[in-house]
């Protein structure tokens, strides 16, 4: 299938295969290798298939019920076009202590489902989703724990090109599911970029 040729030729473009020197035994069945200098690598066929299962897990929810955070500088503004592309509600920066579990908050927030970007940076949020039931979808590196992560897309979490490509695929890959996808959708070097 070229798509998948074209988008596995992306991922390993952007750096998505690229994990840490650490590896929690969560993510082992992700992993394909261990490098000559210690890093362990991700398998971009497995990232390809998540992203479709995570695709279509979220196309059943409304648009505003989906909450994408990322605290991750480099997750920032691909989580904001995400959400400006297919209509979810990003929180991009610090996430506030109880905006999914303290109603009296003025920016508390009642999603059907939470997108981290990375369950350390961002586990403020994963631990109030988890507390009140919400699913979880979070993109995983080699190091992360999966403790209250419902469905995980593994990737490397940390770099910008990596972070842009799994989301603007994940974004396009949620309108197609939807029916919503056009010909004319944001090109990859449009998206996630500053200004």
């Amino acid at each position: 299938m070229d798509d998948q040729l074209t988008t596995l030729d992306n991922y390993l473009a952007a750096g998505i295969h690229i994990g840490t020197q650490q590896k929690n035994a969560d993510m082992k069945p992700y992993i394909y290798k261990v490098r000559d200098d210690g890093l362990y690598v991700l398998d971009v066929k497995k990232t390809d298939i998540k992203i479709r299962e995570a695709a279509k897990f979220l196309s059943k929810f409304a648009p505003e019920k989906i909450l994408v955070v990322s605290r991750r500088q480099y997750g920032q503004k691909p989580i904001e076009d995400f959400a400006k592309y297919s209509g979810v509600t990003a929180i991009a920066g610090r996430f506030i202590p109880g905006t999914l579990t303290n109603p009296n908050l003025d920016n508390f927030l009642e999603p059907e489902v939470v997108v981290v970007t990375d369950p350390r940076g961002d586990g403020q949020a994963l631990q109030e989703a988890s507390k009140i039931g919400i699913p979880v979808v979070a993109l995983c590196d080699t190091d992360n724990s999966i403790a209250g992560v419902d469905l995980l897309i593994p990737t490397n979490n940390k770099g910008k090109k990596a972070l842009t490509v799994v989301y603007w695929l994940l974004t396009q890959e949620t309108l197609r599911e939807r029916g919503l996808l056009t010909d004319d959708f944001v090109p990859l070097e449009e998206f996630g970029e500053s200004g």
